[in-house]
């Protein structure tokens, strides 16, 4: 059974992923098919497209599905996992967490400039990079709980 948030997080990411793919077959037909180029379409696929990616890192993309280095995790024992779970999550989630104040003042700061065609705030266009951030550190945290627990060591990781 799925929740909500996770649902709702896919349904926020296919939607983005939508209005990407929406924004760049009116470009193509527009450019191609009337050779009438539109400047707000190559504004606004760029802003998606760096919303899409992040947003899917920070929330639709499981853990399972995020790189792995499988060669090592899949030859050593249940207390070594552990430990390599621990410090690579420490490592992850604490450099995350580090750079979260730096991010939200820069991204903060950027609320004065906005994008040339839509004048949307560069604010909202980095906020997702803040998000990713919270949801590295998050995950971190989580995925250092369930290992001190020892769920989740047995799993061989396989592409």
């Amino acid at each position: 059974m799925t929740l909500w948030p996770k649902k709702a997080a896919d349904l926020i990411g296919g939607t983005l992923f939508l209005t990407l793919f929406i924004v760049f077959v009116i470009q193509v037909t527009a450019r191609f098919g009337f050779n009438r180029p539109m400047a707000w379409t190559d504004e606004a696929a760029v802003i998606l497209y760096v919303w899409v990616i992040l947003w899917s890192a920070a929330f639709v993309v499981p853990e399972r599905e995020h790189v792995a280095f499988d060669l090592i995790w899949n030859s050593v024992n249940l207390p070594t996992r552990k430990v390599m779970r621990v410090a690579g999550n420490l490592l992850i989630g604490g450099v995350a967490l580090y750079g979260i104040p730096a991010t939200w003042d820069y991204v903060h700061f950027m609320k004065r400039e906005s994008s040339p065609v839509l004048g949307i705030s560069f604010m909202l266009v980095f906020l997702p990079f803040v998000l990713l951030l919270v949801a590295l550190v998050v995950r971190s945290a989580w995925a250092i709980w369930n290992a001190f627990r020892g769920v989740g060591l047995e799993a061989e990781l396989r592409i």
